[in-house]
């Protein structure tokens, strides 16, 4: 990692909770004041089977979180021989933020036995369990999409042009917001990480 990394920051990330999963989107810039830093950045992760995050804010803050998140999940899983719930997962998340220096807010998504969560967190800690949120420079205008076009009712395929149409419209109107997407999708089944040749074709249809 290197130095300029920790200051590289301008995202817009969304999460929606669906029927029948859940649905996780970002763009992949990243700035440093007005220079876009980097054109490929990954803001979307998975952290277990059927689990995922999204990050926004200081880039090696939020990549070290995210590894001790998949370490502190799977640990649990080998102590206890199941898997951890979504609201403990949000409590521990939660937790480390309250007790570190971590500049990042996260979309904390997944399904378990009480089916689909989504819970978004700031970097104090506190934590809100939610339908559908949007974090980074860029939220304001995948709001005004998310409010318009979201349903309790969406299905995890209809779910995907809605998150992809907040993100298009952040990458609009936000300078710190552009170039690609990242795409997934959180149902009983598992994860799906999109590719990129998928989300051109879903991208097409909006």
């Amino acid at each position: 990692m290197n130095q300029s990394n920790e200051n590289m920051v301008g995202t817009t990330t969304v999460g929606l909770v669906c029927q029948d999963g859940v649905v996780l989107a970002t763009e992949t810039r990243a700035t440093m004041g007005a220079l876009i830093a980097n054109k490929a950045v990954n803001k979307l992760y998975q952290l277990d089977d059927k689990v995922g995050a999204t990050i926004a804010g200081t880039v090696s803050h939020a990549q070290t979180l995210m590894d001790v998140l998949q370490a502190e999940i799977a640990l649990y899983k080998l102590k206890n021989e199941k898997d951890m719930s979504m609201e403990a997962i949000a409590v521990l998340t939660s937790n480390i933020l309250k007790s570190n220096a971590y500049g990042v807010q996260l979309i904390l998504t997944g399904v378990d036995k009480k089916g689909p969560k989504l819970y978004g967190l700031d970097p104090s800690g506190s934590y809100i369990d939610d339908d559908y949120t949007s974090t980074g420079s860029g939220s304001p205008f995948a709001y005004g999409v998310l409010e318009n076009k979201y349903r309790k009712d969406l299905t995890t395929d209809e779910g995907r042009l809605v998150a992809l149409e907040a993100i298009s419209a952040a990458k609009q109107r936000d300078v710190y917001s552009g170039n690609g997407f990242r795409l997934a999708t959180i149902t009983d089944e598992g994860m799906k990480t999109y590719t990129n040749e998928e989300i051109e074709e879903l991208v097409a249809q909006l």
